[in-house]
């Protein structure tokens, strides 16, 4: 039998397979490498800079920090408005493991309420999960010490320690200052209109109403910045670098917190507005809304109870009625409907009429009536405003139209925002045919037009209006805007108030400014003078009028006796002054709601006291300087 032959191996195939196998591989590898030099070059030289701030972003975090708030002084440097030192209990949810037991067991031992829990859920959901919430505002000096002792028990939860509004005269200057309070969601949302909510990042209150909200942006300040290095739990490790805050603007104000105070106290329990202001560039030396409130309550966090009685008072207490009190003016606009007779040639300064105690349009049954039952005989300019005659100013108002009445009126600041700097102003109401039309869609009636003569009717204006018109009298036309601000300061820097005034009154004939201050001046230095009894006595000159406004209309045949109607209907005593008499460097108004007794009685004998206290008060200061 044959042998198979042995088949001897191809070394050349074999070869030439393996060669191609390795050159197969050597391309994959190749390949390989060349796309991961590739990827290497892209994330080592393109994107190295995103990548680096990436790395410092885990590695450095920046931390705001907020501005101390500016401070507030009366007009001699005496303190309205500071930043005081508190401790705060501070959670961070992201560090608690169980956030509700450990606010159980913080409540066993610091003994608080649940509504701060609820506060606390509240503001929790506003705020970022690694962020610090605050449980507790001011812990006393008993909560830190408890807390201290048991801090290792409470991992997450922290004291800290920053400053807080306080206001040390309380519900004195409320209506004025206004207040700070926590930063709400509207707050938030009108921040980011404004593209302002960076400056914010650090900032837990914000002003709310009066001077706190009005310059909000100086007091607030500009926010810093510190970048800390912290470990992969974010924890801080250490300082990198410190960007400081730029604290607010310290502002000094016009008033004189002891005029302020004083003019508070001389309300008593009584419902209205002082307003003391110098006529010449309008800056307020005094300005009280009574009821007021602590404001205190709000900076420190105000509790639902607290807001509730606020909310739910008759006395209405957040009502700021020196700018939003809309007051009939009764008497106290007698000088500005004269000048308008005057300056239309309705009237001169020698026309005279006869005032039998009432006032009738012809053909017309309705009489209005005097204040005096029996009349005041013949009256003219002068004895009108001295004795205070309803029947000349029906008689005038009838015969110089509402349109006419109004036109003027607008001059002397009625029926418009005086723009003293808070923001909680109103215009009240200076009627006109068109105002009434817009408003009740009905026509005008001459009898609304008698009324508005003497105070009356739909008209209203706020006290501060007054002040002003009260002022344009005693310039002869110059109006100025009211203002709380003398200065800013800044450091060292002081930089003055912008002394502002609208467009001035003049008149066709400018002694006619003389014959109405004349008239004024007499009502408090004659017998015959609705004030004289008030001012009798006094050590300086003044002038003034005086009003009494029916808050209820009263029937043909009714008679008013304040003892015996309801309180809310009694009628409201107003005054409005100057002094001195020559040059006048104050006005004052006094608005005094529901009262028993009238201007003559009860608000005029307020701005008696107030004038004695500031002209002794400038005495003194005058001496101390000397």
């Amino acid at each position: 039998m044959k042998k198979k032959r042995v088949t001897i191996r191809d070394h050349h195939a074999e070869a030439a397979l393996f060669g191609r196998r390795v050159f197969v591989s050597l391309v994959v590898v190749v390949i390989a490498l060349g796309i991961l030099l590739s990827n290497m070059y892209r994330l080592q030289v393109v994107n190295h800079h995103s990548f680096q701030t990436r790395s410092n972003d885990n590695r450095i975090k920046v931390v705001p920090l907020a501005p101390n708030r500016g401070l507030i002084y009366d007009r001699h440097g005496r303190i309205l408005a500071e930043n005081r030192p508190v401790l705060s209990l501070e959670v961070t949810p992201e560090k608690v493991t169980d956030l509700a037991d450990t606010l159980t067991r913080l409540q066993q031992v610091l003994e608080f309420d649940d509504e701060v829990i609820q506060s606390f859920h509240d503001n929790r959901r506003r705020e970022r999960r690694f962020s610090q919430v605050t449980l507790l505002d001011h812990l006393t000096e008993e909560q830190a010490a408890r807390f201290a002792v048991r801090q290792h028990d409470f991992p997450g939860v922290s004291i800290e320690a920053r400053l807080v509004r306080h206001y040390p005269y309380g519900d004195a200057l409320t209506h004025a200052l206004g207040y700070v309070a926590k930063i709400n969601p509207n707050d938030l949302n009108k921040l980011r209109e404004e593209n302002k909510q960076a400056n914010y990042a650090a900032t837990r209150v914000i002003g709310k109403l009066g001077i706190e909200r009005y310059y909000e942006e100086l007091l607030h300040g500009t926010i810093g910045f510190e970048q800390v290095e912290v470990d992969i739990h974010g924890r801080a490790i250490r300082t990198l670098s410190v960007q400081p805050p730029i604290p607010g603007q310290d502002l000094h104000l016009e008033i004189d917190i002891e005029l302020q105070q004083f003019a508070y106290d001389l309300l008593g329990n009584d419902r209205g507005s002082i307003i003391l202001m110098d006529p010449r560039d309008g800056a307020i030396r005094a300005i009280v809304s009574k009821p007021s409130y602590d404001p205190n309550w709000f900076a420190q966090g105000i509790t639902h109870a607290q807001y509730q009685s606020l909310l739910n008072s008759p006395h209405s207490p957040l009502l700021n009625r020196s700018t939003q009190g809309g007051y009939p003016p009764a008497s106290t606009v007698k000088p500005q409907v004269a000048l308008v007779g005057l300056d239309e040639g309705v009237i001169t300064p020698t026309t005279r009429i006869w005032d039998p105690g009432w006032f009738q349009i012809e053909g017309v049954n309705h009489r209005y009536r005097d204040w005096l039952a029996w009349g005041h005989g013949w009256v003219d300019v002068t004895s009108s405003l001295v004795e205070s005659c309803d029947t000349f100013y029906y008689d005038l108002a009838l015969k110089l139209g509402i349109d006419t009445l109004h036109d003027h009126m607008v001059r002397y600041g009625f029926g418009e925002r005086t723009g003293i700097d808070i923001n909680e102003e109103a215009a009240a109401v200076m009627p006109s045919r068109g105002w009434k039309r817009a408003r009740f869609n009905q026509p005008w009636y001459a009898g609304e037009t008698v009324s508005v003569g003497i105070g009356q009717s739909y008209w209203t204006t706020t006290p501060i209006q007054l002040a002003v018109g009260t002022a344009v009298l005693t310039n002869r036309g110059h109006r100025p805007v009211p203002r709380l601000l003398h200065a800013l300061q800044e450091g060292d820097i002081i930089l003055p108030a912008v002394v502002e005034s609208r467009e001035p009154v003049v008149l066709n004939n400018a002694e006619h400014w003389d014959v109405i201050l004349d008239a004024l001046n007499r009502t408090v230095s004659t017998v015959k003078g609705t004030a004289h009894r008030a001012f009798r006595g006094a050590s300086y000159t003044s002038g003034g009028k005086t009003g009494t406004a029916q808050v209820r209309s009263i029937g043909q045949e009714e008679k008013y006796n304040a003892e015996e109607i309801d309180e809310r209907y009694r009628d409201n005593a107003m005054y409005v002054g100057y002094a001195p008499a020559t040059d006048p460097e104050v006005v004052v108004v006094v608005a005094v709601e529901n009262t028993i007794g009238g201007g003559g009685s009860v608000a005029a004998p307020m701005a008696r006291k107030l004038l004695d206290f500031y002209f002794a008060q400038e005495q003194a200061h005058a001496q101390v300087e000397q």
